[in-house]
């Protein structure tokens, strides 16, 4: 699927709600060859990253072995580095399986554990290293996906590349290098919008079901694609065959019958199929339904017990910005999405990791990358993310702030 999406955007480019505005000529590579081609493209920008992540490590061992925190807590979670924090589930996951880490593990969804340990079994491979291969590796992917996106939609190449770059740079991007399962999630949620986004203008169904399915068994927010996969087959419903209104309903039922498929193992499993919502929804975690301002206002005055608590408000601001600028300027597909991404993060009593659900919502990095056509500007906003990127993942690796 990979090659068939990450070249979408040399053929004819579809703009605002479809219409064609123009063709780039078509190339004598073949999709394996134009596949690679586009990700050595955004090689500097997922080599920045990583090096800015790997930086921030070595400077929280620094500061472990000369100030030596008396609570521990700090070194053990710079001494678990790249799998801390929900990579130790997602590696305890792939190497143990649910059923023996008890209840509080079905939180995490399958299709990423599945993988690595799949991955794992290749000689000299662990399962955690597994893990951060496959993470890093879609990471790739997914930016590359990006640009075949944004190139799709407006024909700006420029727009397109400091996408990328804000993608790969923004602060909460580190957890794309560690062992989560984000970079999974873009690939499944960047993939469907090149399938609905599809160059002249009928969204190829099946590879948007494929994509929605297999990003709802990632993350629980990959579900929320059945909100642009509607509005797509909404659009093209009254001019549409018996034949393609089928497959829009598969695909359209497809992201909850990825969210279904688990419940349901839940349930054969653990005897209740609701118990992965209802651990994730546990005060600890995510929460349940709380007003969002009364919980910004809560974490404004820096109730709890981390460093990057009260950081969430001014990303919020941000953000709720960024959800506007996105409505005006792109498809209606993007705005509901990230509206429905951004509405979960904020609406849970507690806002530990909105800045990583926000970083899911890829149509405001979209919108962001809108704003920066200036050179002077775009410098400075990507220096800023950079150093942003390098802070937010040494408060995570000293444990002051939740990934």
């Amino acid at each position: 699927m990979s090659d068939q999406l990450l070249v979408a955007g040399e053929a004819e480019r579809p703009s605002g709600d479809g219409e064609p505005v123009g063709t780039r000529p078509a190339t004598a590579a073949g999709p394996t060859a134009r596949a690679l081609r586009a990700l050595l493209a955004v090689l500097p920008q997922w080599a920045t990253a990583r090096v800015v992540v790997i930086a921030a490590l070595a400077l929280g061992h620094l500061v472990v072995d000369r100030v030596h925190p008396a609570n521990g807590t700090a070194a053990a979670h710079v001494h678990q580095g790249l799998l801390g924090w929900d990579a130790g589930w997602y590696k305890a996951i792939a190497t143990f399986g649910y059923v023996p880490l008890g209840r509080q593990s079905v939180r995490f969804f399958p299709l990423f554990p599945l993988l690595g340990h799949a991955v794992a079994v290749l000689p000299g491979v662990g399962d955690g290293a597994a893990l951060v291969a496959i993470a890093n590796a879609s990471a790739l992917v997914a930016t590359a996906m990006l640009v075949a996106l944004v190139r799709r939609e407006t024909g700006d190449r420029a727009l397109a590349v400091r996408a990328a770059w804000l993608f790969s740079l923004a602060p909460p991007a580190f957890t794309l290098v560690m062992g989560y399962a984000e970079g999974l999630l873009a690939i499944g949620t960047i993939g469907c919008f090149l399938a609905l986004r599809r160059a002249g203008g009928t969204p190829s169904w099946w590879w948007a079901a494929a994509a929605a399915f297999g990003a709802a068994l990632t993350r629980p927010l990959g579900a929320l694609l059945v909100l642009p996969i509607a509005v797509a087959a909404l659009r093209r419903w009254p001019a549409a065959g018996t034949g393609e209104r089928l497959r829009a309903a598969v695909a359209v039922a497809a992201p909850v019958a990825g969210v279904g498929a688990f419940l349901c193992w839940s349930w054969v499993t653990f005897g209740d199929a609701w118990l992965p919502v209802q651990v994730q929804t546990q005060s600890g975690h995510h929460g349940g339904l709380s007003d969002p301002f009364a919980t910004l206002v809560h974490d404004a005055a820096g109730a709890h017990h981390h460093v990057g608590t009260a950081l969430h408000v001014p990303w919020a601001v941000l953000v709720v910005v960024l959800l506007v600028v996105c409505w005006l300027r792109w498809p209606s597909e993007y705005g509901v999405f990230a509206t429905g991404v951004v509405v979960v993060a904020l609406t849970g009593t507690n806002l530990d990791s909105f800045e990583r659900y926000a970083l899911s919502a890829f149509p405001v990095v979209l919108a962001a990358a809108g704003l920066l056509s200036r050179p002077q500007v775009e410098r400075v906003v990507l220096t800023l993310a950079a150093a942003g990127l390098l802070g937010y993942a040494l408060l995570a690796f000293l444990g002051l702030s939740v990934p």
